[in-house]
């Protein structure tokens, strides 16, 4: 059974920053690639950054220069560093990880960024 606990979204004015963590537990050989995803109200779900195990980075093109992704191989860890964040980056946060041939998800984690 493998776990993904996701933490950290909230309500933030435009501007302002967040940090989302994402830690997998459970029975995990090794995670390829760690990711972000989100999902806004009436869209579909869109990538916004991963890191593979080697810690090479592809970001979407709205949040480059803003966000950062990063992880802790150790710990199983996957963290969303968000700055300058605007109204359109209002969604759900979801954290996904590929171990081996299998993809695990997060429950979601609410980002508001609202004045």
């Amino acid at each position: 059974q493998v776990q993904l606990v996701e933490s950290g979204g909230g309500l933030v004015q435009p501007g302002g920053s967040l940090r989302l963590s994402c830690a997998a537990s459970g029975s995990i050989f090794s995670i390829n690639v760690m990711a972000w995803y989100r999902q806004a109200p009436g869209k579909e779900r869109e990538l916004v950054a991963r890191i593979t195990s080697g810690g090479s980075t592809n970001y979407a093109d709205s949040v480059k220069g803003r966000f950062t992704i990063s992880r802790d191989n150790a710990k199983n860890t996957v963290y969303l560093q968000m700055n300058s964040l605007k109204p359109e980056d209002t969604a759900v946060y979801y954290c996904g990880i590929l171990a081996g041939i299998y993809d695990y998800w997060g429950q979601g984690t609410q980002v508001t960024v609202s004045s």
